[in-house]
């Protein structure tokens, strides 16, 4: 069977680093940290009381206030996107087969704030929830109205896989379009987790960094100091389409997306595989898919947490997978600036792969101060300043709690 190709026509975000892509470009080549001092809740009783937040987010530009409130902040930043990305895309919904075009989605969590506060509201002499607690709260809702908002009766649903739940979201939707089953799809991904919940309850587990006296150098990707991952919340959205679509339209093509891996490490519940096994697996799954070879890649958008087991897993992953080419090829966490948008992550940073390629530039990690003697530092990690280069291919990797990995390949068109 000879495949369709898939070029990505539309691209839209809102993310700790601005609500636009020229925002979110300009502050990412320039190293600019998301990270600050939490403002949506009370911090005083928490161990950690930063975050990277979505900042000066207007949903009433995009979204009536009325319907913006039946709503969880995922969805609406889900709704935004997802917005930003078709009007950037200049289809024209009239000429779209409407039967052909769908929505696959990414959430890790879903209304994680709409759940708190239904339960925290509970009382059980009077034992009532909105009538929108259950639609606003379910991971599967944001996809669900975006396919309302334009009428798209393709195939539709959402992936759910922890941090990897955006990259399979993309790998489900590039694979609909080159199989024949879709010509359009909308695809990416959201998540609002900067709460009460969501902070204590990865506080509980000690995954979050604690260096509240320092907010915009807490993610340290890589760096011997690092002590946990800073949350972040977002969205990013693409619009997928049949190559031969987008040409005959005449449509701007940001580039080709190619190939997607999926692997699980089979290891542990939130541990990686300390030898990078399944990482290693996905990448090179990812690669198969796309046809190409280790020595074709130039980037690598990695996972890169900044917490003590994972940023040492991924690095010998790459080593296994790419050999001596490991040395050449550039590296970089963006997660350093954005902070970790779990089910968002794999959207966000893919973005990032995508306007790395078009700019030829790679994006920094930036907060390296120390290296790490566990990790070998002649692999070219961008270190604090971004750097020109070409990039012919770019792949970006997501890992999840419960082991699920997920690699996405982009060529430059």
């Amino acid at each position: 069977m000879e495949f369709k190709r898939v070029v990505i026509t539309g691209v839209g975000t809102v993310n700790p680093l601005g609500n636009s892509i020229d925002e979110y470009w300009d502050n990412l080549k320039k190293g600019v940290s998301g990270a600050a001092p939490i403002t949506r809740f009370d911090v005083t009783k928490h161990k950690t009381q930063f975050a990277c937040e979505v900042k000066n987010f207007d949903v009433e530009q995009y979204i009536e206030r009325k319907e913006a409130r039946k709503f969880d902040l995922y969805t609406q930043y889900a709704l935004v996107a997802a917005t930003q990305a078709m009007t950037d895309s200049g289809l024209d919904l009239e000429k779209v087969d409407h039967d052909r075009a769908g929505v696959i989605w990414g959430a890790g969590i879903g209304g994680l704030q709409t759940f708190f506060e239904e339960t925290r509201n509970y009382r059980e002499d009077n034992p009532r929830f909105s009538p929108f607690f259950i639609p606003k709260m379910i991971a599967n809702i944001a996809g669900g109205l975006i396919s309302i908002k334009y009428h798209f009766r393709g195939p539709n649903f959402t992936t759910v896989s922890a941090c990897a739940s955006a990259s399979h979201a993309m790998i489900e939707a590039f694979n609909m379009i080159r199989l024949g089953k879709a010509e359009i799809m909308i695809t990416g991904g959201s998540e609002a987790a900067v709460n009460e919940a969501g902070v204590s309850g990865f506080n509980s587990m000690r995954a979050l960094s604690t260096r509240n006296d320092d907010p915009k150098t807490a993610s340290r990707p890589f760096d011997k100091d690092r002590d946990g991952f800073v949350i972040g919340e977002g969205s990013a959205a693409f619009i997928f389409e049949e190559y031969e679509s987008a040409v005959s339209r005449g449509a701007k093509i940001y580039a080709e997306m190619v190939g997607g891996g999926m692997s699980a490490d089979a290891f542990h519940m939130t541990a990686p595989d300390p030898d990078g096994r399944g990482a290693s697996l996905v990448m090179k799954w990812a690669l198969d898919d796309a046809g190409l070879k280790p020595e074709d890649v130039d980037y690598i958008n990695v996972h890169g947490t900044s917490t003590p087991l994972g940023d040492i897993a991924e690095p010998k992953a790459i080593q296994k997978t790419f050999g001596e080419h490991a040395y050449q090829v550039s590296i970089s966490s963006t997660k350093s600036m954005t902070g970790h948008l779990l089910g968002a992550a794999g959207a966000v940073e893919g973005l990032a792969s995508i306007l790395a390629i078009q700019n030829s530039l790679i994006p920094p990690t930036i907060n390296h101060f120390t290296d790490d003697p566990e990790i070998d530092n002649r692999l070219d990690f961008t270190f604090n300043v971004a750097k020109p280069r070409e990039i012919k291919i770019a792949i970006s990797n997501t890992f999840g709690f419960g082991g699920h990995n997920a690699t996405v390949v982009f060529k430059k068109y």
